[in-house]
């Protein structure tokens, strides 16, 4: 990946994650906003709910404190109380229920069972525990009806005066639409009332306890304010988590798939005296406003991360342009210097870093070719002197016996005629070797100086292999013996050769290629004058092709290993130390490396790797 890319990325990630923690931020924030008004409203609502509900059983307080203190009751309290003959009064609660307009209505006796019940007459003589347990307070009753349903209500009990034991009255209004009605509601909200259905009721007269039995959720039982609420059906589970806690419970309904319909709903337990769940107040608020805020806030997120975006690819093409280009500029000329041109130069723009690092690299590039021109003439002069010192080494060997011999010539010229001829002849033979040693040292160093570049053209390295291998195997392997059946050269060497099947194509020079793989298989014969056994090998490896040239005489040592292509370094008795540089200096020009693997004792083998052609 490209700087360019790497900034354009960089800078749209940058922009993307600032919008969207921005818009995130703003999102929770809205909610919570929303959220914290919706509570509000909640609240202000169950408190007018609350006020009305006080308001509604003070009402019906006083409707039943107003019949219990009338004369007419009073008589029929004393009535019953003296005679204790019901029968009388059976209807006589309808007709005060109708006077207060209570909708509920009933005369308990002494005894605590019902005289008569407006709401239901056949439950004369019934018991009705609600008088035991009831405090002065009204309170919130399930009552039920003649069809076997139950309606809430809110009740309130009052002793009628002037008898003993008493008499009681228990009057109560229903908690229903009407209630509802009544109420002020908001914009946006909506309000209804469950009432908890139960299946069974139970008395016990003499403690005045009641149990029940939970039905399941009917939404039907819920109602609102223009009757059943929309959606009943979804509120279950907050109603029932309510009337199983006992508190104020809050959550989401969504009654459709769209968001835009949710609602944040609150619902609130209403209790009876002894702290059960009678029925659930339900406030629930619109989440319209919220989602569609929502929304927007997305919409605008998603419009300003699109702009930023596109503001971060103008912006990374402009850094591009003023960064990332001389940047890219210095990187290949880096590469141009590593690749020999050393006179390559970046033109600096402005006054800002990349163009000081330009001019530093110019500077650099600048010193480092002055550099290379004094360390070229350092080993230019440093080669000449080794080379004058290596070949007044090499000379004076041989000038030294040049010189005994002719100091003998002298000194023979006064001998007798034939003592003379016998040292002149051999004087002669001994001056013919030395200046044959001569003129070998002095085409050794004359070779070496005068390295044809290679004539490439495309061959097979196991071509090469097989040629090497064909020239010097057969002698080789066959040795040289006297006619004692013993050997007067080298013994048997072994030779073995090893190709890879896959073609390993070169752009080589074929007889500089011999020549040096000719030079490493004499210098591997050298190494085995016991014997022992050549390889000669050829594979390739990636985009290269692996020469080897192994033996399995007794190794070199590591110092050995580290100056063995030193122009002039033998480990030879009788060595120019020229053959092994010659073969590096082959493999260079064919842009290949060359180097060598042993230990003491262990065989020494030459690696030579060459590019594959078209590599």
């Amino acid at each position: 990946m490209s700087l360019r890319q790497k900034l354009l990325l960089l800078f749209s990630l940058t922009v993307a994650a600032a919008v969207a923690a921005v818009a995130w931020t703003v999102l929770v924030r809205i909610r919570r906003v929303f959220e914290q008004r919706d509570q509000e409203e909640t609240a202000l609502f169950v408190s007018q709910f609350q006020r009305e509900f006080q308001h509604r059983s003070a009402e019906v307080a006083a409707a039943v404190d107003r019949l219990a203190a009338g004369e007419g009751a009073r008589a029929m309290a004393l009535e019953l109380v003296q005679t204790g003959d019901a029968s009388p009064y059976l209807t006589a609660a309808q007709t005060m229920a109708q006077d207060a307009q209570l909708d509920f209505l009933e005369i308990v006796g002494p005894d605590g069972n019902v005289v008569s019940s407006a709401q239901w007459p056949a439950r004369f003589g019934y018991p009705e525990p609600a008088v035991f347990n009831a405090a002065n307070q009204p309170f919130l009753k399930r009552e039920q009806l003649p069809d076997g349903s139950t309606a809430l209500g809110l009740f309130a009990v009052r002793s009628i005066r002037g008898t003993d034991p008493p008499v009681k009255l228990i009057g109560g209004a229903r908690l229903d639409q009407s209630f509802l009605a009544d109420l002020p509601v908001a914009p946006g909200m909506q309000i209804g009332l469950y009432s908890d259905p139960q299946t069974a009721v139970n008395a016990d007269l003499a403690t005045g306890a009641t149990s029940s039995a939970a039905a399941a959720y009917d939404p039907t039982r819920l109602v609102g304010v223009d009757g059943n609420l929309p959606g009943a059906a979804h509120y279950q589970r907050l109603i029932e988590t309510a009337l199983k806690s006992g508190a104020q419970t809050n959550g989401i309904v969504d009654p459709t798939a769209r968001r835009e319909d949710s609602l944040n709903a609150t619902a609130t337990p209403l209790k009876n005296q002894s702290g059960d769940a009678m029925a659930v107040l339900i406030v629930a608020l619109s989440r319209a406003g919220m989602v569609e805020a929502q929304q927007h806030i997305r919409a605008i997120a998603y419009g300003v991360a699109a702009g930023g975006i596109l503001l971060a690819i103008a912006f990374s093409l402009w850094i591009a342009a003023r960064f990332s280009r001389p940047i890219e500029q210095l990187a290949r000329a880096a590469e141009e210097v590593a690749g020999g041109n050393w006179d390559v130069r970046v033109r600096p723009r402005g006054r800002d870093e990349v163009s000081v690092l330009a001019r530093s690299f110019n500077h650099m590039t600048a010193r480092l070719a002055d550099q290379r021109e004094r360390l070229i003439q350092s080993e230019r002069v440093a080669a000449w002197r080794e080379l004058a010192r290596r070949l007044a080494h090499e000379l004076k060997n041989p000038l030294f016996p040049l010189q005994l011999t002719v100091e003998n010539l002298v000194r023979a010229r006064e001998l007798p005629q034939e003592e003379f001829d016998e040292v002149f002849r051999e004087s002669t033979s001994t001056l013919n070797a030395e200046i044959a040693n001569l003129k070998k040292i002095v085409g050794r160093f004359s070779d070496f100086s005068k390295m044809p570049k290679p004539e490439l053209e495309r061959i097979e390295a196991s071509d090469v292999i097989w040629r090497v291998a064909l020239l010097h195997c057969p002698w080789l392997v066959r040795g040289v013996k006297d006619s004692g059946e013993g050997y007067v050269g080298p013994a048997p060497i072994g030779c073995s050769v090893e190709l890879s099947l896959e073609p390993m194509p070169l752009n080589a020079d074929p007889e500089l290629l011999h020549r040096a793989l000719s030079n490493l298989v004499l210098n591997a014969i050298d190494a085995m004058p016991n014997g022992g056994t050549l390889t000669l090998s050829a594979r390739p490896i990636g985009d290269k092709v692996e020469l080897r040239v192994a033996d399995t005489g007794e190794g070199l040592t590591p110092e050995e290993c580290e100056r063995l292509f030193t122009p002039y370094y033998t480990t030879k008795q009788h060595g120019t130390g020229l053959g092994l540089a010659i073969v590096q200096s082959v493999v260079a020009d064919h842009a290949g490396t060359i180097s060598v693997e042993s230990h003491a004792g262990g065989g020494a083998a030459f690696i030579i790797m060459l590019p594959k052609a078209g590599a």
